[in-house]
């Protein structure tokens, strides 16, 4: 019985030594292969989470020359953000941020780069939407109102549809096209929630056209205005 087994055993043996002959390498390197995946996988969590860190240390260097007003070190901060982290959403975020400070000084040509940056290299569509919305509202008060409507254009996530459609139609009132205007902003006002208080102000531009959206009424017109 003994034998017997040892038989088997040695059969079993030479069954393995053959098998590992065979398939021995391919399965060496499949092992090789997911353990340097593996490996890659926590590297690169490893390398993400040191990138977010470094980012937002940069983004609070930002933040601080916004509050102080510092132009020249917010250019200089920001040009190194989007060289070394342009990929996370501290660069979106700071890009945003120093466009609002670029309008408010006055330097449109920087605002609207920094608009565009992240109008067209943001991952997230949300911020890709806020980009694009005041990025049209420059465009719109320096009368460039063909590249407002290009931006306008593009495809926004459902939340900023309505705010799309307003922005839309204040670019159309702009080139007196009352009529498109009024189709935007009726658009806008569906597409915004009774209780949002934006749908005011959407409400006031319909009335300012002769429309009551909240009855479903044309009000009588003013003389030269759309119906």
């Amino acid at each position: 019985m003994a034998k017997h087994l040892d038989l088997e055993e040695q059969e079993q043996l030479d069954e393995l030594k053959h098998f590992w002959k065979q398939y021995g390498d391919l399965i060496t390197w499949v092992l090789i292969v997911c353990l340097a995946a593996f490996a890659a996988w926590n590297g690169y969590q490893y390398w993400q989470r040191s990138q977010a860190v470094q980012a937002s240390v940069m983004y609070e260097e930002i933040d601080r020359a916004v509050e102080s007003g510092d132009i020249t070190r917010i250019d200089r901060a920001l040009a190194d953000m989007k060289e070394r982290f342009g990929g996370t959403t501290y660069a979106q975020q700071a890009s945003l941020l120093s466009a609002k400070v670029y309008h408010e000084k006055g330097n449109t040509e920087a605002a609207r780069a920094a608009l565009s940056w992240v109008a067209d290299k943001s991952s997230d569509t949300g911020y890709q939407a806020i980009a694009r919305l005041r990025l049209a509202g420059l465009l719109l008060e320096e009368k460039n109102y063909d590249e407002a409507l290009k931006q306008l254009s593009a495809s926004f996530p459902a939340n900023f549809s309505a705010l799309a459609a307003d922005r839309r139609g204040d670019v159309l009132m702009a080139q007196d096209k009352k009529a498109e205007a009024k189709a935007e902003y009726e658009k806008a006002f569906k597409g915004l929630e009774e209780r949002d208080e934006y749908r005011r102000l959407i409400e006031f531009k319909l009335n300012a056209l002769g429309v009551d959206p909240t009855a479903g009424q044309i009000k009588p017109a003013q003389a030269g205005e759309v119906a």
